[in-house]
């Protein structure tokens, strides 16, 4: 018998009704997303009489969330950057200096006196005043060695130690370079997104490519040099003990020291210890602010670790200058007045009001581990987008008429039925793109165009199956009943295939393809279920109403 139990019909409509109430907000874009922007604001503390107006233009009881808009829609910049991996063997052989060199001094008896000699970036040369005490030097360094952390480097150390004469050469093991390229790759992907973040944009892409490249897309963003602004800043903060200052950038700096320029003092260098008292690192906070003044600075704090030798630094050091350094250049060098305990402070400069904000949100985010080679940069504009939404528009609204006006003269009022069935699958699945947040691309509109063409093949199946039946003069109630028990092998078969497709795609896959992957994959669940759910019930309230001796399909 041709029947559908109360309980299963209040919950397709259900889901019908909650799908298109997800989707609303999508049919007022901008509007909804003018109002979304200005209540974030007003959460940061941007309670103006014009971000309430806006935020006032959309209910706060209807849904809000949208379905993003990704680069190619809306207009953004790309950058694909290169990590100079090898920016950290310098830093890394810089830090273990002292601790070298401090373990050789309580060999002092055996090995004689330590200098330090020049050397690659990548390496430490360390001579000896008694090269008869060399084996025990050695025996001392590698004692210094860790194990490599990475399945790759099982049983590895991270430096490798060798003499040459009266000198000791301490380089990275090629375990330890390899573990350490695919950290700081790690590292500088993690901190890009929390930059990114921090500036509030909207849904960018962020991912790896290869063994040292990362692909950078943030939609809505002005230009390809802002977005560089944003994240090619290393922001590497430390503090050092300056040991001269002058005018002569050629001045030979000791050994264990280096020349930086000042930012705000023209033409003035400054002679520093190499070895940083505390870096950047070890800040937990950092916001902008003002000075006593009443100009922009930014105030910052230490964790445990880092308030420590910041104090005790402090403490044994007043009268003396100390530089805050930021990517090798001297932003302020103040003199130590007193004991600073707590791990606070401030740094001042000749701040804009934007300068110390975005300096605050690089430092805030963190230092990034090495610099970046920008191998590609892309601006996209609005219009380009605009065009490219303008177009995906086009097809859709052409897919969508080419394909009710087919089934409406082809299946009479059944395609009628199956025409609104298409129309409630469009906003469920606008409904589920807007639920997860998944970002809509010019292949995810692809995606689409192709779910209307593939949303009408399980009503074609089923109402070529009621033909099939009616015509072995089967009744019309027995006839629709049949057609739906012997389609719905067929109809689950061939959109499983596809579902499966569109994992892989979404699996494999990366960027335009995930779009695609993502629309193709929801337009198949909300097809299956508007065919064999929503369609039956129509039609099955019309038949118990009309109660047809014939139907005509």
């Amino acid at each position: 018998m041709l029947q559908i139990d109360t309980w299963k019909r209040v919950l397709i409509w259900s889901v019908c009704v909650i799908g298109l109430f997800l989707a609303l907000p999508n049919a007022f874009y901008t509007r909804v997303e003018q109002s979304n922007d200005a209540k974030a604001a007003i959460e940061l503390g941007a309670d103006t009489p014009e971000n309430q107006a806006l935020a006032g233009q959309w209910p706060n009881w209807l849904p809000s969330s949208l379905v993003n808009l990704g680069l190619d829609l809306r207009g953004g910049a790309h950058l694909l950057a290169e990590v100079k991996v090898e920016d950290v063997y310098e830093a890394r052989m810089e830090a273990m200096w002292p601790e070298i060199r401090d373990a050789l001094r309580d060999e002092r008896a055996t090995v004689g006196t330590v200098r330090k000699q020049p050397s690659a970036p990548d390496e430490i040369r360390v001579r000896i005043s008694q090269p008869e005490g060399m084996s025990r030097a050695l025996e001392v360094v590698r004692g210094l060695a860790r194990p490599v952390q990475t399945l790759s480097g099982v049983g590895a150390t991270d430096i490798d130690v060798r003499a040459e004469g009266d000198t000791i050469i301490v380089q990275l093991s090629e375990a330890e370079k390899l573990a350490s390229d695919d950290r700081t790759v790690r590292q500088a992907l993690e901190i890009i997104r929390r930059r990114i973040d921090e500036v509030g944009t909207r849904e960018p892409t962020i991912q790896r490519q290869g063994a040292d490249r990362i692909l950078i897309q943030v939609p809505g963003i002005g230009s390809a040099g802002e977005l560089k602004d944003i994240i090619g800043t290393t922001a590497q903060l430390t503090f050092n003990p300056v040991v001269g200052r002058g005018t002569d950038p050629d001045v030979v700096p000791g050994i264990g020291e280096k020349v930086v320029p000042s930012i705000d003092e023209s033409g003035v260098f400054y002679i520093i210890e190499s070895a940083p008292v505390v870096t950047g690192e070890e800040l937990v906070d950092a916001q902008p602010s003002f000075d006593q003044n009443g100009r922009p600075a930014v105030s910052f704090r230490f964790n445990t670790s880092g308030a420590r030798k910041f104090g005790d630094y402090t403490l044994e050091n007043i009268g003396a200058p100390f530089a805050i350094v930021l990517d090798d250049e001297v932003i302020s060098a103040p003199v130590i007045q007193s004991h600073i305990p707590g791990g606070s402070g401030i740094i001042t400069g000749n701040f804009t009001v934007e300068e110390s904000t975005n300096l605050a949100v690089l430092l805030r985010a963190g230092a990034l581990p090495a610099g970046l080679e920008f191998l590609e940069e892309r601006t996209i504009g609005p219009e380009l987008g605009q065009d490219s939404i303008d177009a995906g528009k086009v097809a859709t609204i052409v897919a969508f008429v080419a394909v009710l006006t087919f089934m409406a003269l082809s299946y009479g009022l059944f395609g009628v039925f199956a025409n609104i069935a298409l129309i409630i699958n469009v906003g469920l699945l606008f409904g589920l793109l807007s639920l997860i947040g998944a970002t809509l691309t010019l292949p995810g509109i692809a995606g689409i165009v192709l779910t209307v063409g593939m949303a009408v093949d399980a009503n074609v199946l089923i109402f070529e199956r009621i033909r099939e039946e009616l015509k072995s003069a089967k009744g019309p109630a027995r006839a629709i009943e049949l057609g739906y028990e012997k389609a719905l092998s067929a109809i689950l078969d061939a959109n499983v295939t596809t579902f499966i497709t569109a994992v892989i795609l979404f699996a494999m896959g990366s960027g335009p393809v995930r779009g695609f992957a993502i629309t193709l994959g929801l337009g198949i669940l909300t097809s299956v279920f508007t065919a064999i759910f929503v369609t039956r019930l129509m039609i099955v309230i019309w038949f118990e109403r009309r109660r047809p001796k014939m139907i005509e399909v």
